[in-house]
């Protein structure tokens, strides 16, 4: 199953200002391009803290909540909570029938696929803001090196960077 990280950040790397900041400032062509990605995969996995500041799950794909809360239940059909470890839900998706999944945040949920080497794509949307503070993409230490595939200028001074994630020789690969 291919893995997607996709984001949009500032200038100075924050994908925002806190918690509960509402994703409204990255502009009309980065979401347009997030629901073309994202519908195209047919799912979008989240945390629970960003899907809380969304509210409802997005339309036309299935949204699945990572969260420690047990007792969390949906009560949408194409919303689902769970607990299980990334490795584990990458797993059930590809038994669904997925091939594509979108990782879309926020930074712990990314640690937890970045650290497991399980994020194959990295696809960022540059916004010509600085915010100073926030919360960054990720949000522990990570040695990940990239391959840069293509940059996509978009509308309102936006840049589209794409960037494959070379998978580790299992010969070199660091303890995480």
């Amino acid at each position: 199953m291919k893995l997607i990280l996709l984001m949009a950040v500032t200038v100075d790397g924050m994908i925002a200002r806190d918690d509960a900041h509402f994703p409204d400032w990255t502009g009309r062509a980065d979401k347009r391009l997030f629901v073309e990605i994202t519908k195209a995969a047919g799912v979008i996995i989240v945390g629970s803290k960003t899907f809380d500041t969304i509210g409802k799950p997005l339309p036309g794909r299935l949204m699945v909540v990572m969260t420690r809360n047990r007792r969390r239940r949906s009560r949408w059909d194409n919303l689902i909570f769970t607990d299980r470890s990334p490795a584990e839900l990458l797993a059930d998706l590809e038994r669904r029938g997925y091939r594509e999944a979108v990782l879309a945040g926020g930074a712990t949920i990314n640690d937890l696929f970045a650290h497991k080497h399980l994020i194959d794509e990295i696809r960022i949307t540059v916004s010509p803001l600085i915010f100073g503070r926030g919360i960054t993409l990720f949000n522990t230490h990570l040695d990940l090196p990239l391959k840069l595939r293509a940059v996509q200028p978009l509308e309102g001074d936006l840049v589209h960077l794409i960037y494959d994630v070379p998978k580790p020789d299992a010969n070199t690969q660091p303890a995480s």
